[in-house]
């Protein structure tokens, strides 16, 4: 996804002379940063550190810098910080969940008994592999598995190189595939976008 028509970055232009006009930048990304938080974080949390990305976001809007990057990388890169700050709760959560075999987060997206029972029986061997993933690997990994980045926008969103995206992408996924086996297959074999390869 690009920065939609109407322009994210013409809105942070004018965000700076009427501030009220942020909010429709809210309005269009709140709802992906969140759910991709509430990945990395569980629910309670993707509130707080949802409102905390877009009041960085705001209070620093006047230092975004459109040929650098897309308004999108540029408040995930914001939301990754404030994940970091996070990182021990995230943690905790993948080792309970690698313990217990229960992902709350999940159930709202898994139907039938049988298919939670199945989801949860993969999710524990994945959930540890991806609590003894490094920070950074784990950041690369679930924004292009979870938040469908481009190699480009990851390294946008954490100020890296494209290399050191696909440095720690591969690595990642061979960490997963050596811990996790089967049940890393989601995060292992994620889509590739055109012109990133393997």
């Amino acid at each position: 996804m690009t920065d939609l028509a109407g322009g994210d970055a013409e809105l942070i232009r004018a965000s700076l002379q009427e501030p009220e006009r942020f909010a429709a930048l809210f309005d269009r990304h709140a709802p992906a940063i969140h759910q991709y938080v509430a990945r990395r974080l569980g629910r309670d949390a993707a509130d707080d550190v949802t409102a905390e990305t877009f009041l960085t976001a705001f209070r620093i809007r006047a230092r975004f810098d459109p040929a650098r990057a897309g308004v999108r990388p540029w408040l995930y890169g914001i939301a990754a910080k404030q994940i970091g700050r996070h990182r021990r709760q995230e943690v905790q959560a993948l080792k309970l969940l690698a313990r217990t075999g229960h992902d709350p987060v999940a159930d709202s997206w898994t139907d039938s008994a049988d298919d939670r029972v199945a989801a949860e029986a993969a999710a524990r061997p994945l959930a540890g592999a991806l609590a003894r993933l490094s920070a950074g690997d784990r950041h690369v990994l679930l924004l292009f598995a979870w938040a469908d980045f481009s190699y480009q926008e990851i390294a946008e969103a954490l100020g890296i190189p494209v290399g050191t995206v696909r440095s720690r992408l591969n690595r990642a996924r061979r960490k997963l595939r050596t811990q996790a086996g089967a049940a890393g297959g989601p995060l292992v074999e994620a889509r590739i976008h055109e012109g990133d390869p393997a």
